[in-house]
């Protein structure tokens, strides 16, 4: 049963606030206004009056939270940027005690109902690749970005990528494992933020992600588009993209998939995946139940990229054409080739293959930049910023790829991966 709650009130609640700083403010909370959509399950049912043995509320929607902050003694205006800081705090705390997945069981006829609390369904791999055209915050230079991420919103939970300092087309390649608990109503949030230092954070943008988008086993590459709040979006104003790719799998594979990485490879952190036993032999907690354990293993093999072919790629020239090459290289180890030029062509055929030894293919990136040459230089044209998760998972694609940084274009690709596992235990 779900229904329209709204709840007005003034209580006086005061908090124990303490900063960084060391210094304590008792902060007073008061004139609540609250608007959402409460979920209520009656189960189990029972063949004894009333006829359930438990009731379960949660937050199902929560439409509207306001209420008003005090310093005791004092005016919250006086600290600057305390106020948004505990405010954001505060919704946090009551939206994760309550919000859906999230329910409080109240047992009505004495029995065990352990079952019906919250519990992990599976683990979802997040990879923050990139992201591109973000808007500036800085009045000079360039916004310092950085990522945070997250399902639920608790502290220990959220994830910050590092700092790139002054770029508003950073590349991250860093991953992140969330625990999910309900693949039907939960979402990935990812905001990102321009590090002032010793300032509050500027949100650049925020996007968000429905998990029950998500094929089991399967590689979701997304590119999303940042807006400025995920609640009201008035605001169109384009704010750049970031760049994920996003792997689930349900715990213990019920589901009848079969995870690629416990075998022959496996990820730590889309790199991570829970094994049962280390060395043959099987962890016990104190209540004697099984610990799954991790192996850390290296992802190595060598990765086959052929150029195929690009197309609609932009003028470079007076008389409308280009003369474009591709070079190629990899993030980590640096291994670089290229192309031979292709002269007085926007559809350039290629066809030409380059190997790659990769000793770790979960953490290294594939640029192709494309170019064109001139008799006294060369004119940058594009890029495509490749992650392997996606050949390694597959072990050949044959795809079409956008060119980043371009008016038009598109290179087209087969990449082929031939492992060699190599296992570290940790």
């Amino acid at each position: 049963m779900e229904l329209d709650l709204q709840w007005d009130g003034n209580p006086s609640i005061i908090l124990d606030i303490r900063t960084k700083l060391g210094v304590a403010l008792p902060i007073q909370v008061k004139n609540i206004g609250f608007t959402g959509v409460f979920r209520l399950i009656f189960k189990p049912l029972m063949d004894q009056f009333p006829c359930f043995g438990a009731v379960s509320y949660s937050l199902r929607d929560k439409k509207k939270l306001d209420f008003t902050l005090k310093v005791v003694g004092g005016e919250i205006s006086s600290v600057p940027g305390i106020s948004d800081a505990i405010e954001e705090t505060i919704c946090y705390a009551i939206e994760d005690t309550l919000t859906w997945p999230v329910r409080k069981v109240v047992p009505i006829i004495p029995g065990d109902y352990s079952y019906l609390e919250l519990k992990p369904v599976g683990i979802l791999e997040v990879k923050l690749v990139q992201a591109k055209d973000l808007t500036n915050k800085d009045i000079i230079g360039k916004s310092d970005p950085f990522a945070v991420l997250y399902i639920r919103p608790l502290r220990d939970t959220m994830k910050k990528s590092k700092t790139i300092n002054n770029d508003l087309n950073p590349v991250w390649n860093e991953h992140f494992e969330f625990t999910v608990e309900d693949l039907s109503t939960q979402h990935l949030f990812v905001k990102i933020y321009d590090d002032e230092g010793v300032q509050k954070a500027e949100r650049i943008g925020c996007a968000k992600v429905p998990l029950k988008d998500l094929t089991p086993g399967k590689v979701k590459d997304v590119w999303l588009n940042l807006v400025k709040d995920l609640e009201i979006q008035r605001d169109t104003k384009y704010r750049g993209q970031v760049h994920l790719e996003l792997l689930y799998f349900p715990c213990g594979m019920e589901s009848g998939i079969s995870n690629p990485f416990t075998t022959q490879f496996s990820m730590t952190s889309l790199e991570k995946v829970l094994k049962s036993e280390v060395n043959g032999t099987e962890g016990t907690a104190s209540d004697g139940s099984s610990i799954l354990r991790k192996r850390d293993v290296i992802v190595r093999g060598v990765l086959s990229v052929t150029v195929l072919s690009a197309e609609d790629l932009p003028a470079m020239d007076l008389m409308g054409k280009a003369d474009p090459y591709v070079v190629l290289h990899m993030k980590k180890t640096g291994a670089k080739n290229k192309t031979r030029v292709v002269n007085d062509s926007l559809n350039p055929a290629w066809n030409q293959t380059f190997d790659f030894v990769v000793e770790d293919g979960l953490h290294d990136m594939l640029i192709l930049e494309v170019w064109d040459h001139d008799t006294f230089g060369k004119d940058y044209m594009g890029r495509c910023i490749l992650t392997l998760t996606r050949v390694i998972m597959e072990g050949e694609i044959t795809d079409a790829f956008p060119l980043e940084g371009a008016k038009s274009g598109r290179l087209n690709l087969k990449l082929k991966w031939t492992p060699q596992p190599i296992y570290r235990d940790s």
